[in-house]
Parts: C-alpha cells; structure tokens; sequence
C-alpha cells in the first residue's frame, strides 16, 4: 500500500498540498513551543557580574513550604534575599578557602551600584583614575566614561563594562549605607571552588551564580513554562482542528476516487491503509521540514522576547533535539489519525452506495459525528460555567483558550447542519452570480460548512485572544482612574518630604509595587504610607476602615478576601518579597483589587524588603509649577490619567499572534483547496453561458456568504467565551471591545477570505472551459 501511496501522491499534487501546508505548520508551532518549554525547564544564565568568583553564596531564592505528604514545594521570591554580612567570617574559616569578598546591590540613579569592595567578583580593573575614597566619589564603567554622576565626582573609570547592566562603585561604606540594609549583603564570593554548607544562605556555583545574579532570569524561566506549556497545548488542539478539517475536504474531493477503489474490490482496510500510508508519508515530510521552521521560529521568538523585556539577553535558549522529534511524531500522529477519521464513512459503506454518495452526498450528518458534536457543545457550556468562577489570571487564561476552542470544535462538527440552515435561508445576492451562488451553497453545503470551520477559528481566537487583554486593562483602567484623588503624580524616586513641604500640599502618599506569598500563592500588593491616604486615593472601602492601617495591619481586595476565606478582623500569615514573614490583621476591604492590588500594606512593613524602595508619590494639592521646580521631584501626567502597566500583554499578543497566523493559513489553505478543486464545475457553467465575471463574482458571492456566517459565528463563541470570563475576573459580564479594533478583525478576515477565494479562482478560470472538461480527473 506504501508503493500505491506514493503514485496516488506523484498524480495528486495539489490534492495533498493543503494538508502538506497544514502539518508543516503544525510541526512548526509545536517545535517552537516545545523550545521555549525547554528553555524554561533546562535554561542557563551565564554570569556576568559574579563571573569572576568560583563560588558566590546568597540567600535561597524560594520561599518552602512542607506539605503534609511529606513532599516539599517551592515558590520564586519577587525580591532579592539578602543575607548576613557576618557570614563573610564563617566563611573565610572553612579549610581551603583563600579569599572571601562580600558585596551589595542596589538601584542608584540608573545604575546597578555596588561597593568597590566586590570589584573583584567580576573582576572590574580601573584603566584610569583610582578607587572611591570618600562618600561622594564614584567610579563608574568603560561604558560610561565622561558621564557625569548627580551630587558625586567620578575619580575613575574601569576597564571592563557589562553587557547586561550599567555599573557603578561607591566606597564600601557609602554603599552599604545608601543600601539601606545594615548588617546584610547581597552576596558573598568564595575562592576557590570548594563544597561549602552555611547555614542561613546556598551556595552557587556554574550557571547558578548567572541565575542568582539576574533573578529576573528565574522569573523569566517559570514565565517560559507557563507560557510555553498554554501555547503549546493551545497550538496543539488548534492544529489537530486544523488538520483534521483540511484531510476531511481533501476526502471530500477524493470521494469518488475512493468509491470507485471500492467498486473494483478494494477492501475497507486496504483503502483506510492507502489513506492512512499517505498521510505518513506526507506527516513524514511536513513534520521534518515543519521541525526545522520551528527551529528558526523558536529563535525568532528568543528574540522578540529579549527585546520586550519578558527575558533577558543572557538566557540561552535551549536547541535539543527533542522538540523537533516531539512535533514529528505529533505530526505523524495526527496526519494518520486525521485521514483515518476523514475516510473512515466511504471507506465503510458497500461500493454501490460509495458510488452513489460521490454523485450525490447524503443529506444527513453521521450519528457519531451528530454525537461528538453535542459532546462538544456539552464541554462548551460547561467551561464556560466554570471559566465564570476562575477569578485568578493563572487559572483563567488556559481555560480561556480551551473554552474559545471547544466551542469551535462543536461549530464544526455540526458544521454541516448551520450550512444547511444557511442555504434554506430566502436570501441571495442580486443578479445572474447570486442566484448562481444560492444554487451553489444549496447543492454545497458540505463544501460550505468546510470554509465555514476555519473562518470561524480565526475570528473567535483572534477576538478572544485581544479582547481578554482588552477587558482587563479596561477594568483595571476604571478602577484607577476612578480610585485614584491625587492632584499630581511624581515619578519613582522623588522626594516626598520635600514634596510636602510645598505651599498648598494637603497630601503625600508613597506608593511601592511588591507581591506576596500566602500559602505559596502570590499575591499583588501595593505599600503606602497612610497618612492622608484618604486624599489621595479611593479604594472603594466595603467593610472596615483604613484609618487603622499600619505596619501589623493590611487592607485586603474583595476578590483576595474570597480567595483566602478572610474577612476583618482576620489575621494572615504572609511571606514579603524577600522571604520575611510577617503577621498582619485585616482592617478593611476593598472593592478595587484590579487597580490597586490584592493587599494593600503599609510602606514602613515593606519598603525594607524590596530591591528598589523607589515608587510613584500620589501628591494632593500644591501648585503643578510650584512642585515641578522643586529639586528631587519628577512629574509625571496627571494623575487621572496615570496608566495601568502590563508588561505582559506585549509577551501574549507575540506569541498567541502564531495561533492567529496558523488559523490564516488555514483559512488560505481550505479555501484554495475548496476553490481550486471546482475547475470542472466553473468549467461546465461556462460552457453553458456563464461568464467569466459571474463565475468569479458567484465566488466572491459564496465567499461573503460563507464569511458572514463564520464571523457572526466566531464573535457569538468569543463573546461568550469573554463575558464567563469577565464575570469571574471582573465581576462583570460585559467585556471590553474596541469597536475599531473588531471592525478591523472582521476587515482582515473578510479580505483573506476573498483574497483566498479570488486568486485560486483566477487559476480555475484560465484554462479554457474544453481543455478543463477535457482533462483527465
């Protein structure tokens, strides 16, 4: 049967390009996920600034807790731990160690500052000037040579500079106290590499002092995971959707062909190993070339990623062999599966009746695909109840997707009934092409519900994937425009007293940005100082008072509070940013959590426990000129129209656009194949009078149709899909949609379909109508 195969493919080019394009595109999606999965379990971070010390020993970057399995989780700290200064001592007395130098970390005026004392981590070396001697002398990096530092003077300039960040010395002292951490230190480095245990701190040694010196790394790598496992079981099911629905037109078109194997005592088995031999073989191919697209799409993606800022430039990306073997056998899997399933009904039935269903298809829709697609409406309506109650990003955001997919799974298999439908509607475009096309559609409806399919994917994905993002920065939008009294927004790192001191100043509010663990889960939390919080922001208090927020107290967001079962009064055992615990009693709680954050902490309990201590200052009050002139203040916009920050919207929009880009491909791919396989219908119209305008307008007149249908379709599934979500995220059902954003969506989809339609149909009309009719089918 493999030798029969390869001649049916040798005769039947254009037959299988279609599905060739689908797997290779399959293939290309799945290798490229698989590699950014990789990166994120196996990735490594070469160490730039530590690359010099054999052994750098810093706190443990995890906060751990024991289940009552037995078995221990951990989860990634958003701060930097820092660790004990005295350890340097404990150290330097282990047998075998020569040398043991400590050093700090902090932001400093858009550098990365440390003291010269670490110097030799690197090790930085001074190619002119000297070393800081006094508190205001720095010395900056070969990078930065001639710049000028604000209230320093630069006495020396090193010889090196890093690729990943812009470097700054000060005196050992004047360090540690701008640090604001007395008695801890970033990290220790240790000469030479030998096995050390220390209480109260890890040591790292290889790539891991890369991962503990950037541990945006490590946040980068959980985001890899995340990000790589959703798309990638994404990309999957919309591949299978998309292949499968390919081989099925194919199958369609070959209907007859199988028929008449039929007829001349091919048995069932023999032509399902005949379809199944060809899908191998082309799975064979597309998934080898498919494999090595998604190589280059994978580093692609590395890149658009790094320049984004989702992950930095020193996280190498892993290229395996194992993600290209993974999507070829994928793709083998669902080639086979795919065809198998297309030809199983003509390859079945008895010959006369094969024969018959090719001059005239049934009417009807296969039990089991009846009943796999009330299944499928079944799942649809039940994530879609539980999507509504899934009030965490994490949770929601896969089922978000698997919801919009399900839904469009039962769109198809019940396909052929909402064509039928669509045909017996009393409606048709004007002229000689719309009665043409009405009658078309009418004896069609299997071709129409085989277009319908994937225009419908691309509309519900492509909707659903940019209104999800929509819909939370709009909410979050509201709540804090609405939340938000301040007269004015000072930037990071602005002088608070100072702004105070300013005539006419009611209020002065800092603001930091952190997060929290509360039983591993992590939670946003905003830090504020509370005096006058009341003028500067609302919080829509619904239980409870601020006026009792301190360092032992905490205001908590409404949805937070349902999350972990707490209301006032309550006390909650907390993990900060670092890793220290704390304790605090719920005062207050609020209704706006999407603008403000989960919790909502004192300043005083959390500003020792961040990296940088730096945040936005709400100011109440005061003459805009009057504080603009003020020395350490940098204004920002107003503060109505102070802006909600998602770096990760950028991430979903790259690489949830593959999955948009795969579902245009396959909407070009069905429609080409669904058009260009009627060469002998338009053939035939045009031996009997039709023109060459009315046949191509009777396609643009099917496809419009067919459009129509899928977009209505689409947007019904995507709405759906968006108000279960909204309700759990938001507490509203109404999602948010740009209407030029969505016009546009349905601008491109409408395009791609007639673009899709009009070229192959120019092929299928230039031929002459005899040459057509006369060739051999």
């Amino acid at each position: 049967m493999i030798s029969f195969a390869l001649r049916m493919l040798r005769h039947r080019k254009a037959g299988f390009a279609g599905a060739f394009v689908a797997l290779l595109c399959a293939a290309a999606l799945v290798t490229a996920c698989g590699m950014l999965l990789e990166t994120g379990l196996r990735g490594g971070v070469a160490p730039e600034r530590y690359a010099g010390a054999p052994v750098i020993v810093a706190g443990d970057q995890y906060v751990r807790q024991s289940k009552e399995s037995g078995k221990e989780k951990a989860k990634l700290l958003s701060e930097r731990r820092w660790i004990p200064a005295a350890l340097a001592r404990d150290l330097a007395r282990v047998p075998g160690v020569t040398k043991v130098v400590t050093e700090v970390t902090f932001p400093y005026a858009g550098f990365t500052a440390h003291g010269w004392e670490s110097a030799a981590l690197t090790p930085f070396t001074l190619a002119e000037g000297r070393a800081p001697r006094a508190a205001d002398e720095v010395v900056v990096d070969a990078r930065h040579a001639g710049r000028a530092v604000p209230g320093h003077r630069v006495v020396g300039v090193t010889a090196q500079a890093l690729p990943g960040q812009d470097t700054i010395f000060f005196t050992t002292a004047e360090a540690r106290r701008l640090a604001g951490r007395d008695g801890l230190v970033t990290a220790i480095g240790v000469w030479p590499r030998v096995g050390i245990a220390v209480k109260g701190a890890v040591a790292y040694t290889g790539d891991e002092r890369g991962a503990i010196e950037f541990p945006g790394a490590e946040n980068a790598r959980v985001k890899l995971i995340s990000l790589g496992g959703a798309l990638g079981g994404t990309s999957l099911l919309v591949a299978i959707l998309v292949v499968v629905g390919t081989f099925a037109l194919s199958m369609q078109q070959r209907r007859r062909e199988i028929a008449l194997l039929r007829a001349v005592g091919a048995m069932p088995r023999q032509v399902r190993r005949l379809v199944g031999g060809e899908a191998l073989l082309i799975g064979a191919v597309a998934g080898a070339l498919g494999s090595g697209a998604g190589v280059l799409l994978g580093l692609w993606l590395r890149s658009r990623f790094v320049d984004l800022g989702a992950m930095p430039a020193n996280l190498r990306l892993v290229v395996s062999p194992f993600p290209p073997v993974v999507a070829v056998v994928t793709t083998l899997v669902a080639a086979w599966v795919a065809a198998r399933v297309s030809a199983r009904r003509t390859a079945r039935i008895r010959p006369v009746e094969a024969l018959g269903e090719a001059a005239m298809p049934a009417a009807g829709i296969p039990p089991l695909r009846l009943v796999a697609g009330l299944l499928a409406l079944a799942g649809g309506v039940a994530l879609t109840i539980v999507l509504s109650g899934l009030n965490t990003e994490a949770a929601s955001s896969p089922v978000t997707m698997l919801t919009a997919l399900v839904w469009t799974i039962a769109v198809a298999l019940l396909g052929p009934l909402v064509a039928r439908a669509v045909a017996a509607l009393p409606l048709r475009a004007p002229g000689v092409a719309g009665y043409l096309a009405r009658k078309s559609l009418r004896a069609g409806t299997g071709r129409l519900a085989s277009v319908i399919a994937p225009l419908t994917l691309m509309t519900a994905m492509t909707c659903t994937i940019l209104f999800v993002q929509t819909t939370m920065g709009h909410a979050a939008q509201n709540e804090l425009s609405a939340g938000v009294r301040a007269d004015h927004v000072l930037g990071p790192g602005s002088a608070a007293a100072a702004a105070r001191r300013v005539p006419g100043v009611r209020a002065v509010t800092e603001v930091l940005r952190t997060s929290v663990r509360i039983d591993l889960e992590k939670y946003a939390v905003q830090a504020v100082t509370p005096e006058g919080l009341d003028r500067t922001m609302d919080l829509g208090v619904v239980a409870g008072s601020l006026d009792g927020l301190g360092d032992a107290s905490a205001a908590i967001s409404r949805t937070a509070a349902e999350r972990l079962d707490a209301g006032l009064g309550d006390r909650l055992s907390l993990v900060l940013g670092d890793g220290t615990p704390a304790e605090v009693r719920v005062v207050a709680i609020y209704a706006r959590g999407l603008g403000f954050g989960d919790l909502t902490l004192s300043r005083g309990l959390v500003a020792g426990h961040v990296d940088d201590p730096r945040g936005a200052v709400l100011v109440s009050g005061g003459d805009r000129e009057a504080l603009r002139r003020t020395p350490g203040v940098t204004m920002l916009d107003g503060a109505g129209t102070a802006q909600v920050e998602n770096p990760n919207a950028a991430v979903t929009y790259v690489a949830m656009g593959l999955i948009i880009a795969f579902c245009a491909i396959a909407v070009v791919n069905t429609l080409a194949m669904s058009t260009l396989a009627r060469s002998r219908e338009l053939a035939l119209l045009r031996v009997v009078g039709t023109t060459r305008r009315q046949a191509a307008r009777m396609l643009r007149a099917e496809t419009l149709t067919a459009t129509i249908v899928a977009v209505a379709l689409g947007t019904a599934i995507s709405l759906i899909t968006l108000a279960a979500f909204s309700t759990g995220m938001t507490g509203s059902a109404l999602p948010y949609v740009p209407p030029a954003t969505y016009l546009g969506v349905i601008a491109a989809v409408t395009a791609l379909a007639l673009a899709a339609t009009a070229v192959p149909g120019r092929f299928a009309l230039g031929s002459r109508p005899a040459d057509t009719l006369g060739a051999r089918e």
